[in-house]
């Protein structure tokens, strides 16, 4: 961590966030690449600084120019979204192959992921450009098969969403990041730890968020016929024995305070999508008791189930349940679809 980013860390930690950002601005203007890069996130989704998208957009890309590996890598998934940027595979791509050919571990084993066949087979080789011309992105953006498991209210299963390799990259993605989950308290206004919810998770935005997770966030838009801009930030979840999260919904809480300006603002949670990431454990159904049906899924396997009525309004009858793994560890990823665009922002405690 370089002088003006530790700098910057130390008046975050002091609360002094005015501080740290124009300890980063100092040094972005005196050509310091890691700051520039630190202060173009802060920015693109307003992180203890002003929301100025465009602006952090700015400096990640001329960091890039400047040789910055780290702003390639946090650029490249903002163009596969189109986030504050044209949407382009293309760019998306060649951003990823300019961070792996400087080096990045991340870019290449995002390339590695994203070109690993179904049966696990890959091109070999260390050819970065190669490796990313071989992906094939509709497999990504076209529809995949799927199974109605519940009419009404809608449940929807797809055994083969994804690859394994791609069930092992998000595994891999949240170690280091997991916290102890929480949910929203009406009564207090905020997110507290609370015995229904026992679970870890590690959370994404648009600051943090890789190409792989993007890929899959175009895959559940086209099984689920909303539109990716509709997405939160993708959740990985992590249940060890006896952990869980009991009967809930994902909708909006109607007792948010300003639940209709928010829901105004930012539109209601109307989809759930879930991904299975492995196997080995016991238990852990995903439980939905007003419907009659209790699903275990399986490693590649996605799930989406309604939240909302066709009126927009809260579907009451989608109360679920994360049941607690008797043995071994159950990984998911959770993605929420709004009715508006969220364009990516980290999922909160809303529901």
């Amino acid at each position: 961590m370089g002088g003006a980013v530790a700098a910057a860390a130390e008046h975050d930690a002091a609360g002094r966030h005015d501080e740290a950002i124009d300890a980063l601005a100092l040094a972005t203007q005196a050509g310091d690449l890691e700051a520039t890069v630190s202060l173009g996130l802060r920015l693109l989704v307003g992180d203890r600084a002003p929301y100025l998208p465009n602006e952090g957009i700015r400096f990640l890309s001329d960091a890039v120019l400047a040789g910055s590996t780290e702003a390639a890598l946090r650029l490249a998934p903002l163009a596969g979204l189109g986030a504050h940027v044209a949407q382009d595979w293309g760019h998306a791509l060649g951003l990823l192959v300019i961070a792996a050919e400087r080096g990045s571990e991340d870019a290449r084993g995002q390339l590695r992921t994203l070109a690993t066949r179904r049966d696990g087979s890959i091109e070999a080789g260390d050819d970065w450009r190669r490796l990313a011309e071989s992906i094939d992105w509709r497999l990504w953006l076209a529809p995949p098969d799927g199974v109605t498991v519940h009419e009404s209210p809608l449940v929807r299963s797809f055994p083969e969403l994804v690859t394994g390799a791609v069930c092992d990259w998000l595994r891999g993605r949240a170690l280091g990041r997991l916290r102890r989950a929480l949910i929203y308290d009406p009564g207090e206004g905020g997110n507290v730890a609370d015995h229904m919810r026992t679970n870890s998770l590690a959370g994404f935005d648009l600051a943090d968020v890789d190409l792989v997770q993007v890929a899959l966030q175009h895959r559940m838009a086209a099984a689920c016929g909303v539109p990716v801009q509709n997405t939160e930030g993708p959740t990985i979840l992590r249940y060890s024995p006896g952990e869980q999260i009991t009967n809930h919904f994902d909708f909006v809480n109607p007792r948010l305070h300003g639940y209709e300006q928010h829901v105004e603002q930012r539109g209601e949670r109307i989809i759930t999508f879930l991904v299975y990431l492995n196997d080995d454990y016991e238990g852990g159904e995903t439980d939905f008791p007003r419907v009659g049906v209790r699903h275990r899924g399986h490693r590649r396997e996605g799930l989406f189930f309604t939240n909302a009525l066709p009126s927009g309004k809260p579907d009451y009858r989608m109360v679920h349940a994360g049941l607690p793994p008797l043995s071994g560890e159950k990984w998911i990823v959770s993605q929420f679809f709004r009715s508006r665009t969220a364009l990516n922002t980290r999922a909160e405690n809303v529901g």
